[in-house]
């Protein structure tokens, strides 16, 4: 028997990047994973490449009324839950005012409020079953204040305090809450990187690979239920921070 035999997860910006191996690296555990994405032919795609465990369900978490709609959607692709990975989010880098109020709220919408209402949705059905596991996606920059990217900085350290409030809240639950914090990956995020920290990090080989990121959430996923990895922060050798 596999490690995750029987379990469903959901997984949010699964059509790429972290949220696609990680869905890879569940299924491989023998989880069924509902790919959530706003990208309906990338998540076709990968449901068709990954076979009968893969569900997609396309959902805009920037749009109120998808978002609020998640906990009925997973239910409906899979008829229950227990391991939610939140991991949907985008990238602002450089000086403040090189930017818009607008991009800014953008960026804040999907990585920071999008992901407590995502948690908030799916904790009731987890709670009624006295069990699950929630993950958080955050990033390196949530422990270091990071110069050339303040606003991404800025809403990962969010992220940092609400996963560890929230895994004290749910503890007495049966809910193991946990973050993975990577430094950079290569995904399509880095479209954004100011070009210099970009080649200078390509040079360096200061990237690491998504899957890299989708087996430490396997292995926080697999520890005991008396154990919880509350976070783990990984990356690049060569990553100078």
């Amino acid at each position: 028997m596999t490690a995750l035999e029987g379990k469903i997860a959901a997984v949010t910006g699964a059509a790429s990047g972290i949220g696609l191996a990680t869905v890879e690296a569940l299924i491989g555990a023998g989880a069924r994973v509902v790919l959530i994405d706003r990208d309906t032919a990338a998540l076709k795609a990968a449901c068709d490449r990954l076979g009968p465990a893969a569900m997609p369900l396309t959902l805009d978490l920037l749009d109120a009324k998808a978002c609020a709609s998640i906990l009925e959607g997973i239910l409906g692709a899979a008829g229950g839950l227990d391991i939610f990975h939140a991991n949907a989010g985008t990238y602002i880098g450089g000086d403040l005012t090189a930017t818009t109020p607008e991009a800014i709220d953008r960026m804040l919408n999907l990585n920071v409020n999008a992901v407590m209402k995502n948690v908030h949705a799916v904790i009731p059905h987890m709670i009624a079953r006295g069990s699950g596991d929630i993950v958080i996606t955050s990033s390196v920059a949530g422990h270091f204040p990071v110069p050339w990217e303040p606003v991404y900085s800025a809403s990962k350290w969010a992220m940092t305090c609400f996963t560890q409030t929230m895994r004290r809240q749910l503890l007495k639950h049966g809910i193991r809450v946990g973050q993975v914090s990577p430094g950079p990956v290569i995904s399509a995020l880095l479209a954004d990187w100011p070009e210099e920290n970009l080649r200078k990090a390509k040079e360096a080989g200061a990237l690491i690979e998504p899957k890299e990121v989708a087996e430490a959430i396997l292995f926080m996923l697999t520890r005991p239920r008396t154990v919880t990895i509350r976070d783990v922060i990984i990356l690049p050798s060569t990553f100078d921070i």
